[in-house]
C-alpha cells in the first residue's frame, strides 16, 4: 500500500504543500486498507506515520535494526507534517537544538540523491531580525555558537538586511543575524522520502491502521493491540503527535506525556507582479512575532501571538488533521506585522488563511527518550512547531537510544523524565502552552521564570517566607525562593526587570552571600528528591554498593556524598545517602532528578519483595544550615553534641560499581574532555555583558568547548565560569585526551555574545585564589594605615 501512495504522489505533485494531499488520499479504498494483514510480531512497532516517526524508522534501519513496523492511523504524512510551513532553521537558543537542526538540514539536502523523490529542498538562509538592543545581544549569543559549530552566520547591518530582502521596511531595525545554509522544504515529501528509504531497508509500513493501547507486562512492553490485530513486539515509539498524550493514557500502565495543542496560523498569498525567487531568505521577526517565506512566488507568513488558543481540551481529536477555521480577527494583529514588515503585500491576494494544531509542552522543549515506567515504551513528540528543522537529529538520537542504549550526544534537556505527574494534567498543560506559545518569539533573558501552573508544591514555610519577602523560582513544579526583597525595594520595578547585564538583585544577593559567610543563614531545601531504600536484610546495603561509587558500608548516622554512574562511568545522578540503621538508608538529590533517578535505580534493583523503594519527597522538609555560627545555632537545637564527628569528610575504599571499570579505563587512558573552572580577568561586571550559560571557550584562540554554568563570585569579586575542554586535533577536528597539562598552559578566552573576555583556568579549588585575595586585602589595608 505504501509504494501504491508514493507512485501516486510521484505522478501527481504539482508543488510541495498541502493542496496536493487530496489527490492522494482517495489513492486507496478502506476495503482495500482492511485487506492487509498485519504481522504477528516485530522487534519494533512505531505509531505515527508522519516526519517524526519516519524519520525514527529511517534511523533505525540505518542502524541495522530491520525487523520494524510503523503504523499510522490515516495518511502518511497527514498530521502537522502536512500542514508545516517547511522552514529548515539552526538558530536556536539550546546547544542540542542547534545540532538537530544542523544534522537534519544536511539530512534534507542529500534525501533527494538517496531516495530520487523531491523533496523541495532550496538553501534560502534566514535572516533573523532585531528591532532592539537586547534583541540583537541575544542573536549574537545564538551567533557565537553557531560559529562554534562550523554553521556559517554573521551579525549584518539593517543596510544589509535590505540589500538581501529589497521588499522588507528596514527602518526600525537596528541590526540582524543571517544564517546563509538555511533552507526551506516540503516536509510532506521529507516525510515520503524517509518512509521510502526506510522501506527499501526493510521497514513494514501500514496506514489506515490505528493503534489502540500498547500490551504492557511486569513494566516491559510486550506488544501492541490495533483495529486489525495484535502485535507481539519489544520496543513501541510514541511518534503520535497531537494523539501523544491520549495514547500514553491508553495504556495498561499509563506513560505521561506532557503535551498539548493549539490553534497555528499561517497565511498564502498569490505570486508577487514580480514573483519572489525561490532562494529569498526566510525572515524571523521575532519581535514582530511573524516568520516570512518565499512561497511559490508569493509568500507565506505565520507567526506566534500573545493569545494562543488552546485546542482538543477534552479528549481526543479528529483521526487525521484537516485545515481549522479560520479567524481573521485572531490573526490581525499578526497580518498588522507583517504588512509593517513588507508594505508592498497590502494590494496582494491572500489565497488563504491556514489553522492548523501545533503541539507545545511545557518548557518549550520537545520530548524524547524512555518511559519511565515501561521499559521498551519511547516517546518522541511535542516538537513546539519545529518538527522539520528537528526531524532528522531527533530520529538519529532516539534511534541510537535504542540500539545502544544512549543518544551520541547529552539530550538530558530533552528528556521525557524531566516531567513529574504534576506537569502532566490537563489542566496545567492547557494553561501553560497559552504561555508557551507566546515565549517561542518573546525575549528570553536568563534568570526568567514561567508564570503560569505556579504553587504546584510548596514547602510547609511557604507562607512564612513569602511574608518575608521571598521571590520565587519553579524547578519540577517546587516553589523555591530565589532571594528576599528588603521592604526599602522597588518591587514592582524588580520583577519587571530583565537584562543580559548586572541584574537588578546583585546588591540583594551580595548581602545575602555576606550573612552567610560571616553568621549564619537557614535555606529551606525542601524540594529535593528524597528516597527512602530499605530491606529485611542485606539486600539494601548490597544493591547500593553496586549502584553508588562511593563506600555506603558506614556507621548509622553518617552521610555520603556519592554518585550514581552508568556503564560509560558518566554521571546519573549526583546524591547524598545517609545510613538510617543497618537496613535502611536515606537518598537526597537534586529536584529535577525526581522521576530520572527513581526510574534509574527502579531499572537496575532486582525483583525482591525483600526490598523496598520508597518515595519520600512529600513527606519531608529539608532545611540546610550554612555559615560560621551554624553550629552554634544547631547545638541549641539539639541534645546531641555538635562535633566534627558527626560530619564526616568524605571518604572511599576500592569496591565494585557500576561504571567502575569505565572510570578505571579513563585513569589509565585519559579522558576526551575535563571539566574546568574559568576566573573572568579583564571583565567589569557593571559594565560588560555577563555570561550565564553556552558561552564558547577559547584556547589559544582555538575553540574547546562551552561553559556549562557561570555566576559571579562575592568572595572573589570576578565572575567564575564551569564548562568542558575539549582538545580537538588541528589536522583532523577528532578530540584527544585531555590532560591537566593541557589545561593549565593554555590562554584562554570566553566568548559574550561575539566580544572575548580573558581567563584564567582551574581544575582545582580555589584555595590559592582565596589566600590571594586575603593577601591583596591586608597590603591595601597596610597601604591605608600607612597614609
Amino acid at each position: 500500500m505504501f509504494y501504491r501512495l508514493l507512485s501516486i504522489v510521484r505522478q501527481q505533485r504539482v508543488s510541495p504543500g498541502w493542496q496536493n494531499w487530496p489527490s492522494a488520499r482517495s489513492s486507496t479504498s478502506a476495503a482495500e486498507a482492511h485487506s492487509i494483514a498485519l504481522p504477528a510480531q516485530a522487534q519494533v512497532v512505531i505509531c505515527g506515520g508522519g516526519i517524526m516517526g519516519t524519520s525514527v524508522a529511517y534511523h533505525l534501519s540505518k542502524l541495522g535494526w530491520k525487523d520494524i513496523v510503523l503504523l499510522e492511523q490515516g495518511r502518511l504524512a497527514a498530521g502537522s507534517t502536512r500542514f508545516c510551513a517547511g522552514i529548515l532553521s539552526t538558530a536556536r537558543h539550546l546547544t542540542i537544538e542547534q545540532k538537530m537542526a544542523d544534522y537534519s538540514n544536511k539530512l534534507c539536502h542529500q534525501l533527494e540523491q538517496e531516495t530520487g523523490i523531491q523533496t523541495g529542498y532550496v538553501r534560502t538562509g534566514s535572516i533573523s531580525l532585531a528591532q532592539t538592543q537586547d534583541r540583537l545581544i541575544s542573536l549574537k549569543r545564538i551567533n557565537s555558537r553557531l560559529n562554534v559549530m562550523g554553521i556559517p552566520s554573521e551579525i549584518i547591518s539593517p543596510k544589509k538586511v535590505a540589500e538581501l530582502h529589497p521588499l522588507l521596511n528596514v527602518h526600525d531595525l537596528v541590526g540582524a543575524m543571517h544564517v546563509p545554509e538555511d533552507a526551506v522544504v516540503s516536509s510532506a515529501d521529507v516525510a515520503l522520502a524517509l518512509a521510502s528509504a526506510a522501506s527499501q531497508n526493510g521497514v513494514q509500513i501500514y496506514d489506515r491502521t490505528t493503534v489502540l493501547h500498547v500490551i504492557v507486562k511486569k513494566d516491559q512492553v510486550t506488544g501492541v493491540e490495533t483495529d486489525k490485530g495484535q502485535i507481539d513486539c519489544q520496543y513501541f515509539v510514541n511518534c503520535a503527535g497531537q494523539w501523544a498524550y491520549e495514547l500514553g493514557l491508553s495504556n495498561e500502565e499509563p506513560v505521561s506525556i506532557p503535551l498539548h495543542a493549539c490553534e497555528h496560523f499561517y497565511l498564502l498569498t498569490r505570486p508577487l507582479e514580480t514573483p519572489l525567487q525561490s532562494n529569498t531568505p526566510t525572515i524571523v521577526d521575532a519581535d514582530g512575532r511573524i516568520y516570512i517565506r518565499n512561497w511559490q512566488g508569493g509568500i507565506l507568513s505565520g507567526g506566534f501571538e500573545k493569545n494562543p488558543k488552546p485546542i482538543f481540551t477534552e479528549g481526543k481529536n479528529q483521526l487525521e488533521i484537516q485545515n481549522l477555521q479560520e479567524d481573521w480577527d485572531h490573526f490581525e494583529p499578526l497580518l498588522s506585522s507583517l504588512l509593517r514588515r513588507m508594505p508592498q503585500l497590502e494590494a496582494l491576494e491572500i489565497m488563504k488563511l491556514v489553522n492548523c494544531p501545533e503541539t507545545f509542552t511545557p518548557d518549550m522543549r520537545c520530548i524524547m527518550g524512555e518511559s519511565p515506567t515501561v521499559q521498551g515504551y519511547f516517546v518522541l513528540a511535542g516538537m513546539n512547531s519545529a518538527g522539520l528543522s528537528f526531524s532528522g537529529g531527533a530520529g538519529k538520537y532516539l534511534a541510537e537510544w535504542m540500539v545502544y542504549g544512549y543518544p551520541s550526544e547529552n539530550v538530558w534537556e530533552l528528556d521525557l523524565k524531566r516531567f513529574g505527574a504534576l506537569q502532566s494534567s490537563r489542566t496545567f498543560l492547557r494553561h501553560r502552552v497559552m504561555e508557551v506559545m507566546p515565549l517561542l518569539y518573546d525575549l528570553k533573558v536568563p534568570r526568567w521564570d514561567f508564570q503560569t501552573g505556579r504553587q504546584l508544591r510548596t514547602s510547609p514555610l511557604y507562607d512564612r517566607l513569602d511574608a518575608q519577602g521571598a521571590r520565587w523560582m519553579e524547578k519540577h513544579g517546587f516553589e523555591r525562593p530565589k532571594y528576599f526583597v528588603p521592604p526599602d525595594k522597588d518591587l514592582l520595578a524588580l520583577e519587571q526587570s530583565k537584562t543580559f547585564y548586572k541584574p537588578d538583585w546583585f546588591d540583594i544577593v551580595e548581602s545575602e552571600v555576606k550573612c552567610c559567610k560571616e553568621a549564619v543563614c537557614v535555606i529551606d531545601m525542601s524540594s529535593f528528591t528524597k528516597f527512602e531504600i530499605t530491606s529485611t536484610g542485606d539486600q539494601a546495603l548490597e544493591i547500593l554498593q553496586y549502584l553508588f561509587s562511593n563506600d555506603l558500608d558506614v556507621p548509622v548516622g553518617h552521610i555520603v556524598h556519592t554518585g550514581m554512574l552508568n556503564e560509560s562511568g558518566g554521571y546519573e545522578n549526583d546524591c547524598s545517602i545517609a545510613r538510617i540503621n543497618k537496613r535502611s538508608f536515606f537518598m537526597i538529590s537534586p529536584t529535577d532528578q525526581q522521576v530520572h533517578c527513581w526510574s534509574w535505580l527502579k531499572k537496575h534493583m532486582p525483583k525482591d519483595s525483600n526490598l523496598l523503594l520508597e518515595d519520600v519527597s512529600w513527606k519531608y522538609t529539608a532545611l540546610n544550615l550554612i555559615g560560621p555560627r551554624a553550629v552554634d545555632v544547631l547545638s541549641e537545637l539539639s541534645y546531641a553534641p555538635m562535633t566534627p564527628d558527626h560530619f564526616p569528610s568524605l571518604f572511599c575504599k576500592g569496591m565494585d560499581f557500576i561504571g567502575r571499570d569505565a572510570l578505571l579505563q579513563q585513569k589509565q587512558n585519559g579522558v576526551y574532555k575535563r571539566f574546568t573552572m574559568f576566573i573572568l580577568d579583564d571583565h567589569d561586571t557593571d559594565l560588560d555583558l555577563w555570561p550565564w550559560w553556552g558561552e564558547p571557550i577559547y584556547r589559544n584562540r582555538r575553540y574547546v568547548g562551552k561553559t556549562t554554568s557561570s555566576a559571579y563570585s562575592f568572595t572573589l569579586e570576578r565572575h567564575v565560569c564551569l564548562g568542558f575542554v575539549h582538545n580537538f586535533s588541528e589536522d583532523t577536528g577528532e578530540e584527544q585526551v585531555v590532560t591537566a597539562d593541557f589545561i593549565n598552559r593554555g590562554e584562554y578566552e570566553i566568548d559574550i555574545a561575539g566580544h572575548r573576555f580573558q581567563a584564567k583556568a582551574k581544575l582545582y579549588p580555589f584555595s590559592s585564589l582565596f589566600t590571594h585575595k586575603r593577601r591583596k586585602d591586608d597590603v591595601e589595608l597596610s597601604d591605608f594605615h600607612g597614609k
